[in-house]
């Protein structure tokens, strides 16, 4: 018990007073050399002044009554106790992860995992949906972006931690979960069932639209529609579908990028619109990824501004030559939108005044640390917050579109906000 009570009063210790300073949810090179380890967990809370007696006389008040002694797990405690002392800042995106829950962050930056396919998000203290996958069990179970989830299988998501809740909903592949949610402007919930399946997920996808801009039908009326071939007043639209910043994201886009270029080359005499970025849906990840896609778009100049709690700020500039710094462009968003992908859109709008078009995205304007601890656990802290070039922060807000396009609910096969884009464009 002596050996046990060292080791927790150790990693409690060391928790709460080391400082990491790193960019953005995630981030490669995140391992630190810390010294403190060698200091003996007694002079580490003397040197502190922290008294940890009231800690364990719960502990040991809780071996000697508790009834069911087979639920005194120690090491499950531990976790227990350092994700308290994490979730008492009340920062929804500073939190300790088991190493199942930082197994499971990192699954989705890797791009592949089991589960219902539905990216998460902390909204007024909610658990809600930020945006179901393409083609996930999320989706087609009817899942929304905006989806307060209530209950997971019948426990409550009150006071949960975004990887507390992923580590719930998550199984394997042909198992079920019970989901209650509360939608958008109703009071009562309803209960969806979602059977698990396995989640792949592309960083990139791309394809080439044809459309017919031939009959203007007014400020309300749709300019141009999508065709199967081509004709004299055709043009083509290259659509490129941005859905995370992950592990895989930047060799994604380099590959898509060339193959457009290359579809340039060798089509000249076609007439181009230009291009629709899409990063509806798209909850972010490395920062690092935003200012690698940003620069595709920029010539130079400023990507992102960290700004650090102390007030010191560092500019992240246009690191590499684009290729598409001179195609016409718009971009899509929704309130899907979150993070990286509200920087990439952002920047854009600020420094070029490219147009959004869509809805006001989820408004995530703080940047996280991931550091990895023993025994395959990890910790992300809140840092910093990043600004726009204008020095504007987001963090709560969200964009707000330039074209405000909302699509129906009820007919999910009508992209309203795609065409309304594309017009956009075409003017």
């Amino acid at each position: 018990m002596k050996k046990l009570r060292n080791l927790l009063l150790l990693i409690t210790v060391l928790i709460v007073t080391f400082n990491f300073g790193i960019i953005l949810g995630k981030k490669e090179n995140v391992f630190t050399s810390v010294k403190s380890n060698e200091i003996k967990a007694t002079e580490k809370s003397k040197e502190k002044g922290l008294d940890f007696t009231l800690f364990w006389d719960v502990w040991d008040r809780l071996f000697y009554y508790y009834l069911d002694k087979k639920a005194l797990e120690p090491q499950k405690m531990i976790y227990g106790a350092i994700s308290g002392m994490v979730a008492s800042l009340g920062d929804p995106y500073t939190v300790f992860l088991t190493p199942d829950q930082n197994k499971e962050a990192k699954d989705d930056l890797g791009g592949k995992f089991e589960g219902i396919g539905a990216q998460l998000g902390v909204k007024d203290k909610k658990i809600v949906i930020v945006a179901p996958l393409k083609n996930s069990p999320a989706e087609e179970a009817g899942l929304s972006a905006g989806d307060w989830i209530v209950q997971v299988n019948g426990q409550d998501t009150l006071n949960w931690t975004l990887p507390e809740t992923v580590s719930k909903i998550r199984g394997p592949k042909g198992s079920k979960v019970v989901l209650a949610i509360i939608r958008k402007d109703q009071e009562k919930s309803e209960e969806i069932e979602v059977r698990r399946d396995e989640i792949k997920v592309p960083s990139v996808e791309w394809e080439l639209l044809t459309v017919n801009c031939s009959n203007k039908t007014g400020d309300n009326g749709r300019q141009c529609a999508e065709v199967d071939k081509l004709c004299e007043t055709c043009r083509h639209i290259y659509y490129l579908k941005l859905g995370r910043f992950g592990d895989t994201t930047n060799t994604e886009w380099e590959k898509a990028v060339s193959e457009i270029i290359s579809h340039i080359s060798r089509n000249r005499a076609e007439k181009s619109m230009g291009l629709i970025l899409d990063v509806r849906n798209n909850p972010g990840g490395y920062l690092s990824g935003s200012v690698f896609i940003a620069s595709e778009f920029l010539k130079d100049g400023t990507v992102v501004i960290q700004e650090n709690a102390d007030g010191t700020k560092k500019t992240y500039s246009v690191n590499r030559k684009g290729k598409l710094t001179d195609i016409p462009m718009v971009v899509l968003i929704n309130k899907g939108s979150a993070s990286a992908s509200e920087i990439v859109a952002g920047t854009l709008r600020v420094r070029k005044n490219i147009p959004l078009v869509g809805e006001e995205t989820f408004g995530k304007g703080t940047i996280q640390e991931a550091q990895d601890l023993k025994e395959g656990a990890g910790i992300h802290i809140t840092t910093a917050k990043w600004l726009l070039p204008d020095n504007s922060n987001l963090n709560g807000n969200g964009l707000k579109p330039t074209i405000e396009a909302i699509n129906e609910e009820g007919n999910p096969d009508s992209d309203h906000q795609l065409f309304k884009a594309i017009d956009t464009l075409y003017q």
